[in-house]
């Protein structure tokens, strides 16, 4: 391990945790509604961010007062699979704890918001009861373990693939106890966790844990629902026959950027080597162990693993990653992503029985006066007991229903007001947007609170130009950290200013290319404009066949501007 940097503040936090104990459990009885600067970086690795409300800032500073603190929780969900009562706890958990609404994430997870600090307990341990965790939803570990989250039965090898991810995702979870004793455990009975002498805690990784966040997903070939290339570590599964061959291993993927400072970027992953099943797990180790001993641990602008790949080079990369594993590895298999599903509308299990994605706009699960989502989905879970997935679209699956069934489903959402997948545009169907304001710290501007109205505008243009069933991704963020995965979509938005946009052109739906900067400092109210003339040049100029982001990539941005004018 390097040991000739400093280190940063968090690091040196999480050196001084005692595996990620802290000063958290003394804080929880300190009489305020917060925590100090080390917990709120050593609660995110049980899946905590400590927030404010932004709305309220202005309002509480003409008072006289501080901030508003809240807390986001996330759960962790590997490949995004639930039962339905896991839901339904999710659900009552949002109304009794949160601000009355659940999120699903575009990492197939699932988030409550505004919860006090005083009901962070409560929260875990009622999920706790029902199997769900939120240990390493966030921080500096491996995250939620991405797969294609669609029930085909009669699929063996995507049922093989969604076990592997749920094993990943056991294996590298934090083993500190931290977690159990702080939040499952009653603090005047539960026992401490005794650690032997020697011990070792952390043996994947350590006591400063990694430098930064680590990702990872599983796809397949013909399916790559999940975005492959932008995880820190991604797998391409090989099969032929329906039998699994192994995995291509990407390395290096990561959206985050920060404008201000060229040293940082977005990048794909970046295909290193082809390994058998019985090798993965040593394989993602070494890997894992690569990035601990070697990521930068004094700037966490840099921290990724993407930026180790950059300076070092993916040769002597992956030569470090064989010395750790103790063996040369191949070159990748030939195979690569080539089709993308997102598993929305009725599809036929494989059993006998039906699963249906539902189109959830943006990922926000709540009752109001346009929508009751949150009871659909409680009656639906109640009166039929479904699996449930949720997919990196931050849309719903309800999954295990008989054929007798179905219109009832449909029916139940119907009487909720909830718009059905096949009512919805095509270009709504395929955009997502980060949470941003009023909750995330980090965002500059709103992102799912402005993204339907962009897309009402859209929708609009689109049928004026004939171009409405086009299929082409819309992503939108808040700051430029690109939690929508904004950098490899047709279309990406990312926040840049108070209603302002950076514009992006030129990826594509399939999540192997990265886009390029078309407009800077774009106002919000300009978005639409701006993009309806380059829909109207793509309609003019493109070839047979062209998707709208390859048309962006072929013509590029100076010919795109030199056609639409300013």
């Amino acid at each position: 391990m390097s040991t000739d940097q400093a280190l940063s503040p968090v690091d040196e936090f999480k050196r001084d945790s005692n595996y990620l104990r802290g000063e958290i459990a003394q804080e929880f009885v300190d009489g305020t509604d917060h925590f100090g600067k080390s917990s709120i970086q050593l609660m995110k690795h049980f899946g905590i961010y400590q927030q404010d409300d932004r709305d309220a800032r202005a309002k509480n500073r003409a008072a006289g007062g501080g901030k508003s603190y809240m807390f986001m929780i996330r759960t962790r969900i590997p490949g995004g699979v639930l039962t339905a009562e896991q839901m339904l706890v999710e659900l009552d958990l949002c109304d009794s704890v949160g601000n009355e609404t659940l999120r699903i994430t575009s990492r197939q997870a699932l988030q409550h918001h505004g919860v006090m600090k005083d009901d962070l307990p409560t929260l875990a341990k009622q999920l706790r009861q029902v199997g769900l965790s939120t240990l390493g939803a966030c921080g500096d570990v491996n995250r939620n373990v991405m797969c294609c989250p669609a029930p085909l039965y009669g699929d063996s090898v995507r049922r093989e693939m969604q076990e592997t991810a749920s094993k990943l995702a056991d294996h590298l979870e934090p083993k500190t106890a931290a977690y159990r004793e702080i939040f499952l455990q009653d603090p005047e009975t539960g026992e401490k966790e005794k650690i032997a002498s020697g011990e070792v805690i952390e043996p994947l990784y350590g006591q400063q844990y990694l430098p930064r966040k680590f990702k990872m997903g599983m796809a397949l070939p013909e399916d790559n629902c999940i975005d492959v290339y932008t995880q820190d570590l991604g797998m391409i599964c090989v099969h032929e026959d329906g039998k699994i061959l192994g995995y291509n291993i990407l390395v290096g993927g990561g959206m985050g950027r920060t404008p201000s400072a060229d040293k940082t970027f977005p990048a794909l992953g970046q295909r290193m080597t082809f390994v058998t099943p019985d090798q993965l797990i040593p394989v993602i180790e070494a890997v894992i162990k690569v990035q601990r001993d070697f990521g930068n641990r004094q700037d966490r602008k840099v921290a990724r693993m993407k930026y180790l790949i950059h300076n070092w080079g993916l040769e002597k990369f992956k030569a470090k990653v064989e010395e750790y594993y103790g063996s040369a590895l191949p070159e990748p298999h030939p195979a690569d992503v080539h089709g993308f599903d997102d598993h929305k509308g009725w599809h036929e299990q494989g059993d006998g029985k039906w699963f249906y994605g539902l189109n959830v706009e943006n990922g926000r699960i709540k009752d109001d006066e346009t929508i009751e989502l949150k009871t659909a989905i409680r009656k639906i879970c109640n009166q039929f007991s479904p699996g449930i997935r949720l997919t990196s679209h931050q849309d719903i699956m309800f999954c295990d229903i008989a054929a007798e069934n179905k219109q009832v489903v449909i029916d139940i959402l119907k009487e909720h007001k909830v718009p059905l997948t096949e009512e919805i545009s095509t270009v709504r169907r395929w955009s997502i947007a980060c949470v941003a304001w009023p909750t995330c710290g980090l965002s500059i501007t709103e992102s799912e609170r402005a993204l339907p109205g962009v897309i009402d505008g859209l929708e609009g243009e689109l049928a004026k130009l004939g171009l409405d069933s086009e299929k082409f991704t819309v992503r939108m963020t808040g700051c430029p950290n690109g939690c929508a995965r904004p950098y490899n979509s047709d279309v990406g938005l990312v926040g840049r200013a108070k209603e302002k946009y950076t514009m992006f052109l030129g990826g594509r739906l399939l999540g192997n290319r990265l886009n390029f900067i078309y407009k800077d400092m774009v106002p919000a109210d300009q978005v639409v404009p701006e993009l309806t003339k380059v829909f109207g040049f793509y309609k003019t100029a493109r070839e047979e066949g062209e998707s709208f982001g390859d048309f962006c990539h072929r013509q590029g941005k100076e010919a795109i501007e030199a056609a639409v004018g300013d």
